[in-house]
């Protein structure tokens, strides 16, 4: 399977699909997601980690759809253009240990960019930049709160 289909795959099976065996099938034992962070600011390494990260996510947004709109492959790296819609309707987001927000009920859509090593078919690491800002303002979210 090429690079681009496996990239293409993760985010149809973990995020569409939201079926988190694919996570334990696709991503490697010492992962490393960055920009990819839990409650306490360390970054996410490994699925089971990464299923911590996910179980969240898709809590507070069950209906999350992401859509690879662009790929470019270079050896064993690959960047994809991403274009997440979402609706705040689950569980309250935790931002932090601290602070959390209340489901909005809106629509949201936002993107991000992701390179990806990957190694004998899985993940190894991969550098995560989606527009978290735009995310947060969508929920109803300012600088002062």
């Amino acid at each position: 399977m090429k690079n681009d289909e496996i990239i293409k795959k993760w985010y149809e099976e973990v995020w569409n699909k939201k079926r988190e065996n694919a996570i334990d099938e696709m991503l490697s034992l010492t992962a490393i997601a960055h920009g990819l962070t839990d409650e306490n600011n360390n970054e996410v390494v490994g699925p089971e980690n990464f299923k911590v990260f996910f179980r969240k996510f898709i809590a507070s947004f069950p209906d999350i759809q992401v859509n690879i709109e662009n790929t470019v492959s270079e050896g064993n790296k690959i960047a994809a253009l991403a274009v997440v819609r979402l609706t705040h309707a689950g569980s309250p987001f935790k931002v932090s240990a601290e602070k959390s927000v209340a489901p909005s009920g809106k629509a949201i859509q936002f993107s991000g960019i992701t390179i990806t090593v990957i190694k004998d078919g899985k993940i190894q690491e991969a550098w995560n930049h989606f527009d978290f800002l735009s995310l947060f303002m969508q929920m109803g979210m300012t600088l002062s709160n």
